[in-house]
């Protein structure tokens, strides 16, 4: 059965890949991406199946037009992906305000506009599936990129009581929480803070960490299997190398909160 996808940031990245795959098997797509020229090409290709609509996220009254463009367009929605984001580099005492702030600007405001905006459709219609890009550290986290493991954690959070909340209307949600993708995430799309000389130690030690690149060619059919599923996952793990990481992390979790579990309840000296 066709479907109606509304992706953003479609213009590179696994957005690209997501919308490319969703085309390839006859699927229609409103592609939203700052500039749509970057999307001219499949355009050319595809013709009418795939609508691209210029979009900030971090615009809310805009998010509010697009998605009412979307759904007017093409009738429905089915598919939502609230894929547009950006890795912030930096520790943590070298954050600015604006660079953290501009971090949750898309992350998870930009993520929580649409979300809010599909949800009167799909509640109209009976249906849907909210697909939310977060990462492998949504769930964990390393040094240097606490601004941006801070707004994947502010995502997960909303997007699971969102899961409860809309089940009852045949809305499902699920949060991809991929690990390292060869792609420009750590590139041209990231942003730095100013470092503090502290810090170089630690920069140098984690350059020399290897992060095992998985191919962004399998990110596109992943996701169509995931939204084809009867029951999809709330949580799904692409890649080899977190999945062997985040079970240790929670083993680990495990055994702290085993080993301090009576803490509560003791008796305090006097």
């Amino acid at each position: 059965m066709q479907k109606i996808w509304f992706i953003t940031g479609s213009s590179r990245g696994f957005g690209r890949r997501f919308v490319e795959s969703a085309l390839e098997r006859g699927d229609k797509v409103a592609a939203t991406a700052r500039d749509t020229e970057t999307l001219a090409d499949l355009v050319d290709t595809h013709g009418e199946a795939i609508l691209p609509l210029a979009l900030d996220v971090t615009d809310k009254a805009a998010v509010t037009e697009t998605v009412k463009r979307a759904a007017d367009h093409f009738g429905r929605l089915d598919v939502v992906v609230n894929n547009a984001g950006y890795g912030l580099f930096g520790g943590i005492e070298e954050l600015s305000e604006r660079d953290v702030r501009d971090q949750f600007e898309t992350n998870v405001f930009g993520a929580l506009w649409v979300t809010q905006e599909v949800l009167p459709y799909l509640r109209e219609q009976g249906g849907g599936h909210i697909v939310q890009i977060s990462s492998a550290g949504g769930v964990m986290s390393f040094p240097l990129l606490g601004g941006y493991h801070a707004s994947k954690w502010a995502l997960e959070g909303f997007s699971e009581s969102l899961a409860q909340e809309v089940a009852g209307f045949g809305i499902k949600v699920t949060l991809v929480e991929p690990g390292g993708f060869a792609t420009d995430w750590g590139g041209a799309s990231a942003t730095w803070s100013a470092p503090i000389a502290a810090y170089d130690g630690l920069r140098a030690g984690m350059a020399e960490v290897e992060i095992q690149q998985s191919d962004p060619a399998t990110i596109g059919p992943a996701l169509l299997r995931i939204v084809d599923a009867e029951n999809p996952p709330l949580r799904v793990i692409l890649g080899d190398q977190p999945n062997e990481m985040i079970k240790h992390v929670y083993a680990a979790r495990l055994r702290t909160w085993a080993e301090w579990a009576a803490l509560p309840t003791e008796a305090t000296g006097s």
